[in-house]
């Protein structure tokens, strides 16, 4: 019984983290600084979760899905990726690049190129989206 509570414990620990997740697919989950400015990665004013960035990596035909999660717009495609797994990946970008926040995932985090990607986003932690999804303050910074 204690070691089945253990596993369970640990697998909502993985989860939560993010360190468990979907083979080939990572979700970038971000924050908005509702009423404020940001200062970096701090917030003036309230913390708000904002969207969820998701990409699915296919390695076998070198292409990576993205979308926007709750969004209606279409998904996005790269084309010709060199693919490691769903953590590191690079793509030359495209039409579609716009569109998100990245055209390389490298150890399990998107690579800015503002030039290519001109949308902003303050990635934050997996739990912290959560709890400010759910209306808990959970402080002004969206350091991970």
């Amino acid at each position: 019984m204690v070691l089945v509570l253990v596993l369970c414990v640990m697998g909502f620990a993985a989860w939560v983290t993010d360190s468990i997740t979907l083979e080939g697919e990572r979700t970038v989950y971000t924050a908005a600084c509702d009423q404020g400015s940001w200062r970096g990665d701090e917030c003036s004013a309230k913390l708000v979760a904002a969207q969820r960035y998701r990409f699915r990596a296919l390695k076998a035909h070198a292409e990576v899905l993205f979308w926007t999660v709750g969004d209606s717009q279409p998904s996005g495609k790269y084309d010709n990726c060199v693919i490691q797994g769903g953590r590191d990946w690079k793509c030359p970008p495209n039409a579609d690049a716009a569109r998100t926040i990245t055209h390389e995932m490298a150890r399990g985090l998107p690579v800015p190129d503002p030039r290519v990607h001109p949308l902003a986003y303050h990635q934050i932690q997996k739990w912290k989206w959560g709890l400010l999804r759910l209306g808990f303050p959970v402080g002004n910074s969206a350091m991970n």
